[in-house]
């Protein structure tokens, strides 16, 4: 007999649909396979394929397709307001890297259905699946009213629902790091980390809180690292995952451009600005996942503020950082913005940015 109570609020039901495999074609797949829960909800996974492209992007429910895109972390994905355009023709907000879902409900709604994620032929088909498990049926009802599951797309719209509010549980966003910690006078950082943190709030000395600031004052508690805004900072096309998924070096990643509500040429080529929260254990980085180190997505924004040799180089292949997309659309006036940094102050941004990772996760520092 279904037990309605099973799942007694609409964000423990959409906890137990974020781990359920059976949403997917072959019963493979859940939203915590590519954000993993225990690995800061990032996908902790490879996907088979050799060097740059095992942990770059994820491996679809077939066990044989890949994107173009790494799976970005959905810790504090809550905080991203709803995709619009600013005032000051900027656009801002959405959920994945091109903001073509306006918020975490949209989100929730579209990996089952992306042929090369969980692969679902249908929002149809995605209820039939949930209608298998009498206890979902009692809960959806219960929450959602006993007609839910009269037409698919109001029952698919209400596990989307689910989902969402579940992700906008604290689990998500403990706000509980070590730099949490400091500011409540809880934790004293290492003359490293203390250098860090200056250096990333300076408005002088670097170009972090350009982009990854979001409230006004620096320092400020509750802070997610991000504004929101999208920008093209020259990321290198990753030739290996185009060769591995087949389209190509011709095929160009249009980014916010390929959101089906922006029709600006002007914006090709542009990502989401990604939260730093626990960025330190939610590697590869860049929306590609070219660079497999944290140290090296710090370094890689020397190339911008200095013609040294060295500044030119991957230091995670040896060879120049490799052809961008876009290249007219490049946010030069951020990337430019403060001198180059010597070693000493790349490895104490990289020791602050650790600082940002949530206690449940700080293990993983060490592994």
């Amino acid at each position: 007999m279904a037990d309605e109570t099973a799942f007694n609020s609409p964000q423990k039901l959409g906890e137990a649909l974020f781990h359920d495999v059976n949403l997917s074609k072959n019963r493979s797949q859940a939203c915590a396979t590519c954000h993993a829960p225990e690995a800061g909800f990032a996908d902790p996974r490879e996907n088979g394929h050799p060097g740059t492209v095992a942990r770059a992007v994820s491996l679809g429910d077939d066990g044989v397709s890949i994107g173009d895109r790494n799976a970005p972390t959905a810790s504090y994905a809550r905080f991203s307001p709803v995709f619009h355009l600013r005032k000051d023709g900027e656009y801002v907000g959405g959920q994945f890297h091109d903001g073509r879902e306006p918020d975490l409900e949209g989100q929730a709604g579209g990996p089952p259905l992306n042929p090369a994620e969980m692969g679902m032929e249908s929002k149809a088909a995605v209820v039939a699946r949930l209608m298998e498990n009498a206890d979902y049926v009692a809960a959806f009802k219960a929450h959602f009213g006993s007609d839910v599951f009269d037409d698919a797309e109001v029952a698919y719209g209400a596990m989307t629902k689910s989902i969402a509010a579940f992700e906008r549980t604290d689990v998500f966003s403990p706000f509980d790091s070590r730099y949490d910690r400091y500011l409540k006078g809880e934790v004293t950082f290492t003359d490293q980390e203390e250098l860090g943190r200056t250096l990333f709030f300076s408005d002088q000395f670097t170009n972090c809180n350009q982009c990854h600031q979001l409230q006004a004052i620096p320092g400020a508690e509750r802070e997610t690292f991000s504004n929101y805004e999208y920008h093209n900072i020259g990321v290198p096309v990753h030739v290996a995952v185009r060769e591995a998924n087949g389209s190509g070096e011709k095929v160009a990643d249009l980014g916010l451009l390929a959101n089906t509500v922006v029709s600006d040429p002007a914006q090709a080529g542009k990502f989401k600005v990604p939260t730093l929260r626990n960025v330190a254990v939610t590697g590869p980085y860049m929306h590609n996942g070219i660079f497999a180190e944290l140290r090296t997505a710090v370094a890689f924004y020397n190339k911008f503020n200095t013609t040294a040799p060295s500044a030119q180089i991957n230091p995670e292949t040896g060879e120049p950082w490799g052809q961008t997309e876009f290249e007219h659309t490049i946010s030069v006036e951020e990337l430019t913005h403060g001198p180059a940094l010597e070693d000493e102050r790349i490895d104490a941004l990289v020791a602050f940015l650790k600082t940002l990772t949530d206690a449940r996760y700080e293990h993983l520092l060490e592994e």
